[in-house]
């Protein structure tokens, strides 16, 4: 596909200096700060600088990036928003446009491909598989942080839910995965199953963030660390997704927002063999695990972000 990533988000948040501090506890390493308490940056293991904190009253997700090969493909972009009568700042190597049902700025720009280097094989035994003897379990005896591989997705509250799927899909390019009902759409820049979920939502807001590890012994490991220094961090985990089928742990930031540890998310290479389907309600959101808490569903600052919303 003509996309292949996201490359990096930007998050208005009241408190800098405090967010800063959970997302390099998180795992994310400092890249860059501009000012004592304005602007901090962060890069992952393998997608360089994917996160920036700016300053802002009311946490909200203030820019998107996504990754394409060439400038023919900035082309199709530009072409598909005029389209769609959408305004767009065009450069060399960027197009920019706003979605006005979640707020959000998206920068598509040339970047390259992130390259991989292949994780840790997983020694799980299993009846009639015994791929491990004498030997501990890896996960018992790994030792040092949990670093994240990337930025994976993120989820956004729409206020224009029609409006939102026409930018991303019909303007940007992304690609359908798969629905719950008419209020999300899960949607992918890469072979990831989603990079993207718009839900219907009454103020814009960005719900979480998630950040891709190498397996779900990492997403314990890095859960433990969190909750060990503040168990109030914990929202919803460990459990499967059953919509992307990936393994999640949900904490929450200073500034509100939920940062989710994920791994083992499914991968589509050819549209051809992965069908949409369209899911109902709660079933699509897990396979096991604990169910999610009302504050997962409807985060508790959800009025102040819609009074907010009201006023600015």
């Amino acid at each position: 596909m003509a996309l292949h990533r996201l490359t990096g988000i930007t998050m208005g948040v009241p408190d800098v200096i405090t967010t800063a501090a959970y997302y390099t506890e998180f795992g994310l390493t400092p890249t860059a700060s501009e000012g004592s308490n304005q602007i901090a940056r962060f890069g992952t293991q393998d997608g360089g600088e994917q996160l920036t904190l700016k300053r802002t009253d009311l946490r909200r997700l203030l820019e998107l990036g996504v990754g394409v090969d060439e400038p023919d493909d900035l082309d199709r972009v530009a072409s598909s928003l005029r389209r769609l009568s959408l305004t767009y700042e065009r450069t060399d190597v960027a197009i920019t446009a706003v979605d006005l049902g979640t707020g959000v700025k998206v920068n598509v720009s040339i970047a390259p491909r992130i390259e991989s280097r292949p994780a840790r094989e997983p020694s799980y035994n299993a009846p009639g598989r015994t791929v491990r003897t004498n030997e501990r379990a890896d996960g018992v005896t790994r030792e040092g942080p949990v670093k994240p591989r990337k930025l994976g997705h993120v989820v956004l509250g729409s206020t224009d839910y029609e409006a939102s799927e026409r930018f991303f899909i019909e303007g940007i390019g992304f690609k359908v995965s798969d629905l719950v009902s008419d209020v999300a759409a899960f949607i992918r820049c890469s072979s990831d199953h989603h990079n993207v979920l718009i839900q219907r939502a009454p103020v814009s807001f960005l719900h979480h963030t998630s950040w891709i590890v190498d397996d779900v012994d990492e997403i314990g490991r890095g859960a433990r660390n969190m909750l060990a220094a503040e168990p109030a961090r914990h929202v919803w985990g460990l459990g499967r997704h059953t919509v992307g089928s990936n393994f999640f742990w949900y904490l929450k930031d200073p500034a509100g927002n939920f940062s989710e540890y994920s791994s083992d998310i499914d991968c589509i290479v050819d549209d051809a063999l992965w069908k949409p389907e369209v899911w109902e309600g709660v079933r699509a959101m897990y396979e096991w695990g604990p169910p999610p808490p009302p504050s997962f569903l409807a985060p508790d600052d959800l009025a102040e972000l819609m009074a907010g919303a009201h006023t600015s």
